[in-house]
């Protein structure tokens, strides 16, 4: 900054701070004291404090510990019957620095019990509409039960350990405590009947096909699992009510699963024993694949597939996998599916990028599916960390989105002629990017699903949009020519109608996932396009990326909370975020920007009235002051016309002299004074304070786009003023011009104001022929 600026903008900055006292001092003695309500005041009162095993900064403490459950079963599916055996033996490592007295092991079938009280938390009426299945289900016949049947839960030694179980919640009994750094080995028998999950959406279940008599199996919370035991909640054993997902331990999984002997299955881990279920063609399909990266290979054929529809074998075959380091396991089996895989470079290894998928599903299958999981495991990883499993699983269920480790189901259906919609397209191609990128959010970024759901949800649907931009911009003749990828979460102005809702419907994207009004925007959508802004808007891309990158490294194969998250993003930034968090996350407010007022100012030498006021208010005479530039207002009573328009330098003999005594003849020649001073007013209706992202449009064609920081409302919550000085007159304001921001109201974005049609005027409008 030049001298002639500094000292003016100096002498401007002392007297307008000194007024700022001044008033708040007056304001100060009208009313009381106030609880400190500032959007940007810090979070400790929100956050847990940080300790030894959860950092300040975001990071694991050195104290940080988990627990440890690995899982050795056997498991039989009755096709027949539509009924799953299994026999586990669990090998719980207890990390803790705690004894633990009992374990606690979730029975999530249980919420389709017959007696589940699932069913039964949600009040409301007569509803205008329901699927037939769902109808006949609920109101016809008997209710289905698909709770697990517990046979036997024994010790090490075969021994009966006693247990309770509460809903979806089993607590065993252990003769002595399990003490800190110890094992315990115990197992459990049990069966449930599989339910059909197109009627009811369950997760797990499987679909049945009226033509030729089979069903394809999606299965997974199928066996009693672990419960997390942390040091944030000690036992999460919260109830699974149906909305609120899953929290599990990282283990070793030594899984045999045995089916029809014509089924085709994959799962979550390595096969052991693919020569003894594999076909010799399918084994020298399997290599050929291996060393595929720019296609897939059939390991199954859709003609191979339709010739064991008409199988229905009495025979049985295993198969054996082992998994390392997995939250979960799950499995897909069926003499339908279709297979087909292909490598994936993913840092230094290679991994399988695989589909599973009936008839049913060709062409759009066969087409897109291993393609787009391997382009979701590339574009993720770039934004993580690499992939650390072998392979990635894209299974086709009607009606299905879920993700499990290494596999996934996911819906997508053409019509029975081949023929498909850009809809179903981009409904598929979308669903398999989110389903596969649950690997990374919450299958290694282990969150708590079942308290905070946006953690994984929101998470993912962010990196989601990324990626499904990523996917328009290197496949372009997979979407309509000339544009991009038609993401229906992420960007700002897809939020806009649910944040300005009725807020009696609304929850902060903080709640807990039973507990909101409208999941899907609650913990999907919000939530990315939160990140999304920030990383867009707030950060900039290259500050947000480290971050991001920063937290999915520090929290891969460990359980986060949400501080953990919040906190590694401030820590590895250098940016304040606790009013974006206090903002988007813990409240209902939406973001609501506008163009108050403008003001016209010329510069003068003469004190304006109110500059009058103001220091015979406080006993200041004018000789007691420096030689000052004042500003005076266009149309009020200290206007002069005859300034109007004219060089400040014109107007000013304060600033002619000052210029003459302290500017060189060169600097003067540069200086471009600015004849036009405007004061323009933003409020903000909205609760949210955002970036005031603004463009000014000048008489003479040219535009100036500012962005003041969200900064600019922390002393002032519902307005601020800024002054503008230019040498052209202004004609024109817009906020956020690009829709950056999810403003839910662009009627008070523009000066001047845009004239809004009345409803007798668009009614005329529609009228034929008027």
């Amino acid at each position: 900054m030049n001298r002639f600026k500094y000292h003016i903008f100096s002498a401007l900055f002392m007297f307008a701070a000194l007024a700022t006292v001044q008033g708040q001092e007056t304001q100060q003695e009208k009313e009381p004291g106030h609880y400190n309500q500032s959007k940007f005041k810090q979070l400790y009162e929100e956050f847990a404090t940080p300790n030894t095993y959860r950092s300040a900064s975001g990071a694991p403490g050195p104290d940080y510990y988990q627990q440890q459950a690995d899982y050795v079963m056997d498991i039989v599916l009755d096709d027949e019957n539509a009924k799953i055996y299994g026999e586990e033996t669990i090998t719980y490592t207890n990390n803790s620095p705690d004894d633990l007295e009992y374990l606690w092991v979730q029975l999530d079938q249980n919420v389709r019990a017959k007696d589940s009280k699932s069913p039964l938390r949600n009040g409301g009426g007569v509803p205008m509409a329901e699927q037939a299945g769902a109808f006949v289900q609920k109101y016809f016949t008997e209710p289905f039960d698909g709770g697990f049947v517990i046979d036997y839960v024994r010790d090490a030694n075969g021994k009966p350990l006693n247990y309770t179980i509460n809903q979806t919640m089993m607590r065993i009994d252990i003769p002595q405590p399990l003490k800190s750094k110890e094992k315990i080995s115990f197992s459990i028998k049990w069966n449930y009947n599989i339910p059909d999950h197109t009627v009811n959406r369950a997760r797990s279940g499987y679909e049945y096909f009226p033509k030729d008599g089979n069903r394809a199996y999606v299965i997974a919370q199928f066996f009693p699992r672990m419960a997390v035991y942390n040091d944030v909640e000690g036992w999460q054993n919260h109830q699974f009510w149906g909305s609120g997902e899953f929290a599990l331990p990282f283990g070793n999984y030594e899984v045999s699963i045995t089916v029809p002997a014509d089924h085709v299955l994959d799962a979550t881990g390595v096969l052991q024993n693919r020569k003894e279920v594999f076909s010799k063609e399918m084994l020298k399909r399997y290599e050929k694949a291996k060393k595929s990266y720019d296609k897939p290979v059939l390991i199954v054929t859709q003609e191979e597939a339709e010739e064991a529809e008409k199988g229905f074998s009495k025979a049985k075959k295993t198969w054996k996998f082992k998994a390392e380091n997995v939250r979960d396991y799950a499995f897909a089996t069926s003499r339908k599916f279709i297979w087909d895989m292909q490598a994936v470079k993913i840092g230094d290894r290679d991994v399988m990028a695989v589909s599973l998928y009936p008839k049913e599903g060709n062409p759009l299958w066969g087409e897109y599916s291993t393609k787009v999981v391997a382009h979701t495991l590339e574009s993720y990883s770039s934004h993580t960390f690499d992939y650390p499993y072998p392979k990635a699983i894209s299974v086709h269920a009607k009606n299905q989105g879920m993700e499990y480790p290494m596999i996934c189901w996911n819906y997508g259906r053409p019509n029975e002629d081949g023929t498909y919609s850009d809809r179903v397209k981009y409904g598929m191609i979308s669903v398999i990017i989110h389903e596969v990128g649950h690997n990374f959010f919450p299958m290694i970024v282990n969150s708590d699903e079942r308290q905070w759901g946006w953690m994984d949800e929101g998470l993912d649907t962010f990196m989601q949009y990324m990626a499904e931009q990523e996917f328009g911009e290197r496949y372009p003749e997979a979407i309509a020519p000339n544009s991009k990828y038609p993401s229906r979460r992420g960007e700002p102005s897809k939020i806009v109608p649910y944040m300005a809702g009725d807020q009696s419907t609304i929850a902060p994207i903080m709640s807990n996932p039973e507990n909101v009004y409208q999941l899907g925007p609650n913990a999907y959508g919000k939530p990315a396009t939160a990140l999304n802004i920030l990383r867009e808007t707030v950060m900039g891309r290259e500050l947000f990326d480290h971050a991001f990158k920063t937290y999915a490294q520090r929290w891969k194969f460990k359980h986060p909370t949400p501080e953990d998250f919040f906190r590694t993003m401030e820590d590895a930034s250098a940016v304040d975020l606790d009013w974006y968090w206090r903002g988007w996350f813990y409240t209902t407010d939406y973001v609501d920007i506008g163009v108050k007022g403008i003001k016209k100012y010329y510069v003068s030498d003469k004190p304006s009235k109110k500059m009058q006021e103001y220091m015979a208010a406080r006993n200041i005479s004018e000789a007691d002051l420096p030689p000052l530039v004042y500003l005076a207002e266009e149309g009020s009573e200290d206007a002069d016309p005859d300034i109007k328009g004219k060089a400040p330098t014109e107007t000013s003999q304060t600033l002619k002299e000052f210029m003459m005594d302290n500017m060189t003849a060169s600097e003067r020649a540069k200086v471009k004074e600015p004849k036009y001073f405007y004061e323009v007013t933003f409020d903000k209706p909205g609760g949210i304070p955002m970036p005031l992202i603004v463009e000014y449009t000048y008489a003479d064609g040219t535009t100036e786009n500012i962005t003041y920081p969200p900064e600019i409302w922390r002393k002032n919550d519902k307005e601020v003023s800024v002054v503008l000085a230019s040498q052209t007159e202004l004609t024109g304001i817009v906020v956020d011009p690009k829709m950056e921001t999810a403003d839910i109201d662009t009627s008070n974005n523009t000066w001047p104001a845009k004239e809004t049609p009345s409803d007798f005027d668009r009614m005329k409008g529609n009228v034929k022929g008027k």
